[in-house]
């Protein structure tokens, strides 16, 4: 199962970076012993490219990006090569139910990024919006949120923390990604490794031909996993990355 990938997908927060939002030496080394070995190793994280490209950059090239959990594709010039937009009613009626609960708020827009501590300014429909994010303390206040979300075939929700919310449009994560990312690399999904730690990694790991799961990751991650590594404060993904090699 391990001993056919081309392909290695990691997640960063949570995952490739420390708690001071690192990437450790012995995981660094682990990505370019990867490559020298002809193996892709592509960042499939929720952030931005404004958030990510530096430490992107600092690897070294690599073929291709997913970010905002699938939202956005780059190539290796960080050129976009595809992107997937929430409806602008769909976000209205998010912000209705940010403002009913009167929870924290985050986004990606391709003008940028918002939130409780740096609100946007225009209406809603003045943005392409990538990502809707809550994060919700209440345990209560977030399920009910959780159970409204559902309801609407609309969103692909999922987590990147125990307590909070993410919201793309339905079908776009990060295994969909990743699956478009083989089709231009002439790969299949059985030859990806995929590393994460929290909701938004589970479709990939599932997908992925051997899936692993941090130390740290959320249980639900864990039981899905092929296989579960360090945490990301002990060089998890470059344990995960030297069992394949």
């Amino acid at each position: 199962m391990e001993k056919n990938i081309k392909l290695i997908a990691l997640d960063m927060d949570g995952s490739l970076l420390n708690e001071d939002l690192q990437v450790s030496k012995r995981n660094h080394e682990a990505i370019q012993k990867a490559k020298s070995e002809g193996i892709h190793v592509v960042l499939s994280t929720g952030r931005s490219l404004s958030t990510c490209q530096d430490i992107a950059e600092s690897l070294g090239r690599s073929s291709y990006l997913v970010t905002i959990n699938g939202g956005e594709i780059y190539d290796k010039d960080f050129k976009l090569v595809e992107q997937n937009l929430l409806d602008p009613e769909h976000v209205e009626r998010l912000w209705e139910l940010r403002n009913g609960h009167g929870v924290h708020f985050w986004t990606s827009t391709v003008q940028g990024q918002f939130s409780s501590q740096k609100p946007f300014d225009k209406e809603i429909v003045d943005y392409d919006w990538l990502k809707f994010g809550f994060d919700v303390e209440d345990d209560e206040v977030r399920q009910v949120i959780l159970d409204e979300l559902r309801n609407n075939e609309a969103f692909e929700i999922t987590n990147s923390s125990p307590t909070n919310i993410e919201i793309n449009p339905v079908g776009v994560n990060k295994a969909a990604a990743l699956l478009k990312v083989c089709e231009k690399l002439s790969l299949e999904m059985n030859q990806v490794m995929a590393v994460g730690d929290s909701m938004n990694d589970l479709a990939m790991i599932r997908e992925a031909g051997f899936g692993v799961a941090m130390g740290n990751a959320q249980e639900i991650v864990k039981e899905e996993a092929d296989w579960v590594t360090e945490t990301n404060t002990n060089d998890g993904v470059a344990q995960a990355i030297e069992r394949i090699l």
